[in-house]
């Protein structure tokens, strides 16, 4: 799987033959509504270019449901599959235009859907958003969970645990420790107890100075921004 960190917690995964887009944020709605939210590392839209088939949306907060990044990519495209958490659900049909072009999913923990050859399952998240999910991506080869954004939660491992008993071969974390997310040392522990065969840490650098050699994870991979990664 080539993967590519889109700053935040928004990535591209791609196969060969399936392009997932997960929580993208790239605009900058954030800091014209707050100064001290601008964002230290530039857009690239190269990921918008080429349609994705599958888009996931974790929760609502403008950082990971960005109308701004994402109805573009609606607009532009067809047939696109979004799986997302209620709150995104409500806010995507609430604009009232998208139903008959895209197919809109609502997916709450332990829901599942597959497509492509690929398995998506949500699980537990613990958030401000009480509807936010992670989720974990089965391509058959290997197990790729994307916490969203969450606190060290027993629930929230044991929900993860519960699908993929031997761990997941990736997981991503976020690791700014701020709104209700894990700091570093909370997210090394998490990939720890998940017995994640690789870790990387998201949710930082955008808006903070977080150090992401901070987490202090054996097996960690720090991506670059925009740089395609082959995890195999």
């Amino acid at each position: 799987m080539k993967v590519t960190w889109l700053t935040q917690a928004g990535y591209l995964f791609e196969n060969g033959k399936m392009r997932i887009l997960i929580d993208p944020y790239l605009s900058d709605s954030i800091g014209e509504k707050c100064q001290g939210k601008r964002r230290r590392i530039p857009a690239d839209l190269t990921a918008l270019a080429t349609r994705p088939d599958v888009i996931l949306i974790t929760h609502a907060h403008e950082d990971h449901l960005n109308l701004e990044t994402l109805l573009p990519v609606l607009d532009r495209f067809e047939n696109i599959t979004i799986l997302c958490s209620e709150s995104s659900f409500s806010a995507i049909k609430a604009l009232g235009k998208y139903g008959d072009k895209h197919n809109i999913v609502l997916l709450t923990a332990h829901s599942v859907w597959s497509e492509g050859g690929i398995t998506f399952y949500a699980v537990r998240a613990e958030h401000s958003d009480r509807s936010a999910v992670g989720f974990i991506i089965d391509d058959g080869n290997k197990t790729y969970y994307h916490s969203g954004d969450t606190l060290y939660n027993y629930d929230v491992l044991d929900d993860v645990l519960d699908l993929v008993e031997d761990g997941v071969d990736y997981a991503f974390l976020p690791i700014n420790g701020k709104g209700n997310n894990m700091n570093a040392k909370d997210a090394a522990d998490f990939a720890y107890e998940l017995g994640a065969g690789a870790a990387i840490p998201m949710h930082y650098g955008l808006f903070d100075e977080v150090d992401p050699k901070s987490f202090d994870f054996e097996d960690a991979i720090i991506l670059e921004p925009y740089n395609p990664t082959e995890l195999s």
